[in-house]
């Protein structure tokens, strides 16, 4: 029973109480029938109270329908958020363990790096899978030794011209790292840094251009490596003096990117190479083949000559045969006055 029932039937017994008190005051028929009002009214009122509690009750289980429902509904989306919500978790912490992955493997590159020995090695593996994915194993030599008795770390075997190409794949990191490690506005140490960076850069150009362009054993110019991309986009961004030197100096720089579409070069003028000496061989054979072609016919006329001598020789026998055949026949017709022998069966 909720609040408003009992408020109602605390309401009706006042009112009882209030009635009684008038009927104990008055007597005779007059009480009787207000009793009997009062018992019909307290018969209507019990109803009403009925009515009412019914339609509480219904609400009441409406309610607690519609709430269950609702409960049932924010229960299902909650369960579904907190699984939602554990599964992006676990997402996370695969991320993140992949991140630590990550984080372990540039510590490791920058090792790598940091090392010159390691580092060129580094240069020299990335170097050896581009050429490797981009020409045939007869165009190459990695560790090739000149007759100078240096040794290149890759020599791309080219006809003449141009000749073979010589490929260095170290590549001065420290100064770069130290021109990256300038604080932002510190104007000096960035001049100081960038000096350092030109300096070995050109220092690495003269040394490719030394060491590795022999007369008439190799190209007239070579290739400088860089295995990252940021160095050579810091080169050609706030450099373009020194790319104008190696430019000068017959050492051209190239980046994986750029390597790449050089390889791809490289794989068309040996294709095209490749064609001409086919073409070669093509025009050899068929040279040939004409030869072949008027010996057969020579031969052609001399059989010829042979069936025209046969033919001639059959016409021959041909017309003995005939004259044969007539001279006996002419013998046969002879008239000696008896009758012919009979000729002998075969």
């Amino acid at each position: 029973m909720d609040a408003l029932t009992i408020v109602l039937l605390a309401a009706i017994a006042l009112l009882i109480l209030v009635l009684v008190l008038v009927l104990t005051r008055r007597g005779g028929n007059e009480a009787d029938a207000m009793r009997q009002q009062l018992a019909l009214a307290l018969s209507q009122q019990a109803e009403t109270v009925q009515r009412v509690e019914r339609s509480l009750r219904e609400q009441e289980q409406a309610l607690s329908k519609v709430v269950d429902e609702r409960l049932d509904r924010t229960e299902k989306a909650t369960g579904q958020i907190v699984t939602d919500l554990r599964e992006r978790l676990v997402r996370i912490d695969e991320a993140q363990k992949k991140i630590g992955e990550l984080s372990t493997q540039v510590v490791s590159l920058q090792e790598v790096l940091s090392n010159k020995q390691a580092r060129g090695a580094f240069g020299e593996v990335q170097l050896n899978d581009l050429v490797q994915s981009a020409l045939p194993p007869s165009a190459y030599e990695f560790q090739s030794t000149l007759s100078s008795g240096v040794r290149v770390d890759c020599l791309l075997k080219l006809p003449n011209p141009p000749g073979s190409i010589a490929i260095d794949a170290k590549f001065p990191l420290e100064s770069y790292s130290a021109l990256r490690a300038v604080a932002a506005g510190d104007t000096a140490a960035l001049a100081i840094a960038q000096r350092s960076f030109q300096q070995a850069i050109r220092k690495h150009i003269g040394d490719i251009r030394t060491k590795y362009i022999v007369s008439g054993e190799t190209a007239e110019s070579a290739l400088m490596f860089l295995p990252s991309e940021a160095v050579y986009a810091e080169l050609h961004a706030n450099f373009t003096g020194l790319v104008e030197e190696s430019y000068r100096a017959r050492v051209w720089i190239v980046s994986p990117t750029t390597m790449m579409a050089t390889l791809n070069t490289v794989r068309a003028v040996l294709k095209d190479v490749r064609m001409r000496e086919q073409a070669g061989e093509i025009q050899k054979t068929v040279g040939l083949l004409l030869e072949d072609v008027r010996r057969l016919d020579d031969r052609v006329e001399k059989l010829k000559a042979h069936f025209a001598m046969t033919e001639k020789d059959l016409r021959e026998v041909d017309i003995s045969a005939d004259r044969i055949t007539k001279r006996g026949q002419r013998i046969l017709d002879v008239d000696l006055g008896e009758e012919p022998a009979a000729l002998p069966k075969p």
